[in-house]
Formats: C-alpha cells, sequence, structure tokens
C-alpha cells in the first residue's frame, strides 16, 4: 500500500481505504465475466505491476540486493505473461483475471514469492551477488 500510495502525487487518495485503492480483490463472479481474449485492461497491468514491484521491494529490504521485476507478454495466449523474478521465472496465467479472492491470500502469494527468492539468494550467493 506504500507503493501505491506514493504514486499519489496531488492527494486525491487521501482518506481513502487500503481496499478502496487496491483493487487487487477479484471474487470468483467478477472473474467469470472478464474477458480473456485480446489485451489485458491497463488497470490489470497496473496491477500485475504493482504487486511485483512490491514483491521486489521486500525481497530488496530482506536479501539487500537490488531487484527489478520484468513481465514479458508472450504471444502463446494473450492471457499468460512470464515473469521474471530473483529466483526464476514463473508463468502468470490468466492475466485478464489477475487479482485474489481476499487480502490474506494477496499477502500470502507475495510472502512466497519473497520467501522463494530469499532462499534461492541465500542457497546461491555467488550468482545472487554477481
Amino acid at each position: 500500500m506504500r507503493l501505491i500510495r506514493a504514486q499519489d502525487s496531488y492527494g486525491s487518495w487521501e482518506g481513502k481505504s487500503d481496499a478502496e485503492l487496491a483493487n487487487f480483490i477479484v471474487t470468483r463472479k467478477q472473474r467469470r465475466v472478464m474477458p480473456v481474449i485480446g489485451d489485458p485492461e491497463p488497470d490489470v497491468l497496473w496491477r500485475l505491476d504493482m504487486f511485483y514491484t512490491a514483491v521486489g521491494l521486500a525481497i530488496e529490504e530482506r536479501s539487500g540486493l537490488r531487484t527489478s521485476p520484468m513481465t514479458k507478454m508472450k504471444p502463446r495466449g494473450a492471457s499468460d505473461a512470464w515473469c521474471s523474478r530473483p529466483g526464476g521465472w514463473s508463468l502468470c496465467q490468466d492475466i485478464h483475471r489477475f487479482g485474489f479472492e481476499t487480502f490474506r491470500k494477496l499477502a500470502e502469494a507475495g510472502t512466497n514469492l519473497v520467501d522463494d527468492a530469499t532462499a534461492a539468494i541465500e542457497a546461491y550467493p555467488d550468482v545472487a551477488r554477481a
């Protein structure tokens, strides 16, 4: 949420709750009506970017190494993307529907990515620091 609020240069989000700003919660009912053909909506790409940037910042805080998340859309299907993170690549399917059912699931997903990356950095420190 610090990352999201830092982008509010005009103060228009002051007084709004984290839930109103994050827009990361996507219920099953919402997922069912989302189209998966064509390019993902800009707000979906923004959520994807914010999530992986926040994960990268958490990895930086924990490991002391600089990180830079990348996403690359592949023509395999408009709903797939490869997401780079320290420790490897992961396939993000259904990008059009990127979100989490609850804030708990959002936190768990981020924590798992940070834990996995940190474990890889600790297991291979020479490679991580190269």
